[in-house]
């Protein structure tokens, strides 16, 4: 992928990331794509990926700052119900 044309993280909503990853998924299924094609598909495919998880990690991280801001953070555990 030419530097023109390299996704920034900035540049990209989530949603459209996702939607492109998606739609290169369905033409990877499709299976009439030749090898070359299939390549740079499969290529974008994981750049796409990589921005999506990144962007997931980040928002967790806003959000765990943004709890711990207010105070409310606390890890999720499962309780035992008391026997009586």
């Amino acid at each position: 992928m030419s530097k023109d044309k390299e996704l920034k993280e900035e540049e990209v909503s989530f949603e459209h990331a996702m939607q492109q990853l998606e739609e290169i998924v369905g033409k990877l299924e499709e299976g009439d794509v030749p090898l070359e094609k299939a390549i740079d598909y499969f290529q974008k495919g994981m750049v796409l990926s990589k921005l999506c998880h990144d962007k997931l990690q980040h928002v967790e991280k806003q959000m765990d700052f943004i709890l711990r801001e207010d105070g409310e953070l606390k890890p999720f555990e499962l309780q035992e119900e008391e026997k009586s």
